[in-house]
């Protein structure tokens, strides 16, 4: 599968998903400019990292949401490609729309850097399937501003439609029912805050993110 990483200025976790891809992938990722106008042709996965794109300023991932690349992003994702937004990604694709809610700063005001523990709350969404519904992971966590946030009905419709694919098991930054990811309606689009990237092999201390890639493969195809 070919695979491409959008980086930012200010993004600092395209290489750590770069080498994540290439692991799980055998074959180096495109790494796309925020400037280009165009995906690479024949791109199976897109991903946006984490980072401080634009360092942050107006509001987490509001200028990056608003560059060259994005209209073919959420073309991309239109015609049903894969793409996952991890951390500052998670912000950029809630900012363009691809998913809902609203990523506030942390309960506390506190920028929280430690491994932590995932609930997977939907096993059969297209980047859970290597996963036991209710199964606890370890991954790292790395933000200020990841406290999830939507309106009641919205989290209603996301508890319903089964489109929350992770929880925190423990707490973290005060997100709404302990969210800690979610996939729009056709479970194409994936954000998280926590790094399946830097959870890949046992030098990581574990390898649970790597299950995420894995099995995103099986479904879409290698």
């Amino acid at each position: 599968m070919k695979t491409a990483v959008i980086v930012f200025p200010g993004s600092n976790c395209d290489r750590d998903m770069a080498v994540a891809l290439e692991a799980v992938t055998g074959s180096k990722p495109h790494m796309v400019w925020h400037g280009e106008t165009a995906l690479p042709d024949g791109i199976g996965l897109i991903t946006v990292p984490g980072g401080f794109s634009y360092g942050d300023y107006l509001r987490c991932g509001a200028i990056a949401a608003r560059s060259a690349i994005m209209p073919a992003v959420v073309a991309a994702a239109e015609r049903g490609a894969p793409i996952v937004g991890v951390c500052n990604g998670f912000q950029v694709l809630t900012e363009i729309g691809l998913l809902p809610g609203a990523l506030l700063r942390n309960a506390g005001l506190d920028f929280v850097c430690r491994d932590v523990a995932l609930s997977v709350a939907n096993a059969q969404t297209t980047f859970t399937s290597r996963y036991e519904a209710g199964e606890t992971i370890t991954v790292p966590v790395a933000h200020h501003d990841g406290n999830y946030f939507a309106d009641a009905d919205t989290l209603d419709r996301l508890e319903g439609e089964g489109r929350v694919a992770f929880r925190y098991a423990e707490p973290v930054n005060g997100s709404a029912r302990d969210i800690a990811g979610v996939v729009n309606a056709a479970s194409n689009v994936l954000g998280m805050m926590p790094h399946p990237e830097r959870r890949i092999e046992a030098a990581h201390g574990g390898s649970d993110g790597r299950r995420l890639f894995e099995g995103l493969l099986e479904v879409v195809g290698a």
